[in-house]
């Protein structure tokens, strides 16, 4: 994926104009993280994280980026006080979604809210193991008390659909 095409995912869930410190779950090469710096005020912080590690060349913003080395799924991430959390193309690496979203809730400073980029599908694969279609995310996301907003879709290079959807609680 392009940068900008991740640009066009996500633009719409960054609505604040004051510095903000989000964390990127499951980074992987950048292409979300340095998206999100894009998008985010100046001053802002992002703290990406990635179970294998992972080297970002410079991003030449004002937003400063740090990496940590974490299997968020098993292990506590290590940020306090976020305005937000970035999930994009993570989410289907959990079994238990309640589990983590609950345990995701207690490292914001003030109501959750989560900015999240998933394939729109049902069936699993080796590389999705675990889907969350956007019907499914509403279902789940309502139960743990949030409310749910799909921000953007695009068609995927692996076949149907990717979208992208804010949870506020």
């Amino acid at each position: 994926m392009q940068q900008s095409e991740a640009i066009a995912l996500i633009e719409k869930g960054i609505t604040n104009e004051l510095p903000q410190h989000w964390v990127d779950l499951g980074c992987g090469n950048g292409t979300f993280t340095f998206a999100l710096a894009s998008l985010l005020p100046p001053e802002s912080n992002i703290t990406a994280i990635d179970k294998t590690q992972q080297y970002f060349p410079a991003f030449s913003g004002n937003v400063k980026i740090d990496f940590r080395k974490v299997d968020f799924v098993n292990e506590a991430i290590g940020a306090t006080s976020l305005d937000g959390l970035l999930m994009a193309n993570s989410l289907h690496f959990v079994a238990d979604k309640p589990k983590l979203i609950k345990q995701l809730e207690k490292v914001f400073k003030g109501d959750p809210k989560l900015l999240i980029v998933e394939y729109d599908t049902i069936k699993s694969n080796p590389w999705v193991p675990y889907p969350i279609s956007f019907q499914k995310l509403e279902i789940e996301f309502t139960l743990l008390g949030y409310k749910i907003s799909k921000l953007a879709q695009a068609p995927s290079r692996f076949g149907g659909i990717i979208y992208s959807a804010i949870a506020l609680k």
